[in-house]
């Protein structure tokens, strides 16, 4: 399934932070308000339906609010959420172990740090969404889309691991 992925707008406190889904930073309201006028005229250039479905957190389901104000269908879904970083979420990344770090690299695809989600688990969870064609999501979920329909059999290394789409910017996977 075909879909429109707009990586969420740039949420306060988050440089220098590991950010996954137990962090639920806000946005500036601006920020939200205007990516939802984005996607307002992207559907209207393509006669798109008026339902966006984004993650629950903050980040991304406060542009699909103002959607909603502007008489649009506003779906959440936990499977559109970031990966689950598990204790390491919200912590700063110097204050993660670099043990913990090296750990990560060395087994990319299946190490999971504790309590949390590895990233076979968020490519799979990625990769069998569908729900609607509008999303507003975030730039692990859209890495482990794009990955698991380039890559099928192949699960990623470190150094192949793409660097982020930028905040609100727009992917058709």
């Amino acid at each position: 399934m075909q879909v429109t992925v707009w990586r969420h707008p740039r949420p306060e406190g988050a440089k220098g932070l590991c950010v996954g889904a137990r962090c639920d930073l806000p946005v500036e309201r601006r920020r939200a308000k205007r990516l939802a006028r984005r996607i307002q005229a992207h559907a209207r250039r393509h006669h798109l339906p008026h339902e966006v479905w984004t993650s629950p957190m903050r980040r991304c389901a406060d542009v699909g609010r103002w959607l909603k104000r502007w008489g649009w269908r506003h779906r959440i879904d936990a499977a559109l959420a970031e990966i689950d970083f598990g204790a390491w979420d919200g912590r700063p990344w110097t204050e993660i172990p670099k043990h913990e770090i090296d750990d990560w690299v060395a087994d990319f695809a299946r190490f999971a740090p504790e309590g949390g989600e590895s990233l076979t688990a968020l490519l799979k969870r990625a990769s069998t969404w569908s729900g609607g064609a509008l999303i507003v999501s975030h730039g692990g979920w859209m890495l482990a889309r794009r990955w698991a329909r380039e890559h099928p059999d192949r699960p990623p290394q470190a150094d192949q691991w793409p660097r982020p789409p930028d905040y609100s910017e727009r992917w058709e996977l």
